[in-house]
């Protein structure tokens, strides 16, 4: 994993903060009518499958229109691949961990099949305690999984800048490895792997990842969410 330091780090860190824009958790971003089948095989499935994206402003796709974000490109991937599935934005920009966690009840009135939890930037922004962090993680993992005994579970990774001091760095980078292996659950070691840090795959603002931005994004997830989706009946 690239080491970021300095100013780079602490921009493209600033990506979690509280800019409150527009909640996106609604329906998924069918893209494609055309599907084109690979070798992958077919679901079968006559009601699609349920992939809910749970982040912050870097889930919701800020300053991007929402086909461009990656929850929409991954909805691209699972279509040419001719896979039954909707992917679900749940991004919303400024989103804590405490926030996902009164939200998380509501998207699991409807089955989800697959969970990708992306959020913890925002917390460490706000100086908020790893352990806490941790724990509402770790709790709206849990009611997932008490929900939904065979839901597959993505965690993406998000770093810290060092010089907030060696102790929060760890104990913060240490999370969501932890809770990957706790709930047996893929890792995204950094959702940004490859964009942060990158001034070229960023708005002017250094914060936001551009459309380019997110295509790399969506290739760091696919590369998790594509493995479980072949194992799934």
């Amino acid at each position: 994993m690239r080491n970021y330091r300095g100013p780079a780090l602490a921009a493209f860190l600033c990506a979690f903060a509280p800019i409150v824009i527009d909640l996106q958790a609604n329906s998924a971003l069918h893209l494609s009518q055309i599907l084109e089948p690979d070798a992958f095989r077919s679901t079968g499935r006559v009601e699609p499958g349920i992939i809910l994206c749970l982040g912050d402003s870097l889930t919701a796709g800020h300053g991007l229109d929402k086909s461009q974000a990656y929850p929409a490109l991954l909805q691209q991937k699972v279509d040419r691949a001719g896979w039954n599935f909707q992917v679900i934005n749940a991004g919303l920009s400024g989103e804590t961990t405490a926030g996902g966690l009164r939200r998380v009840d509501w998207f699991l009135k409807r089955k989800i099949d697959v969970l990708i939890l992306a959020l913890g930037g925002n917390d460490a922004l706000r100086g908020i305690s790893p352990n806490t962090t941790e724990n509402n993680l770790d709790e709206i993992l849990t009611r997932g999984k008490s929900k939904y005994p065979n839901i597959r579970i993505i965690v993406a990774g998000m770093l810290v800048p060092p010089n907030w001091g060696t102790d929060y760095f760890t104990k913060f980078r240490a999370i969501f490895s932890k809770l990957a292996k706790k709930h047996k659950a893929q890792l995204i070691p950094f959702l940004l792997e490859g964009v942060g840090g990158h001034p070229e795959l960023n708005f002017p603002d250094g914060i936001h990842p551009t459309a380019e931005g997110h295509q790399i994004v969506a290739e760091n997830v696919w590369k998790a969410l594509r493995p479980l989706l072949i194992s799934m009946p």
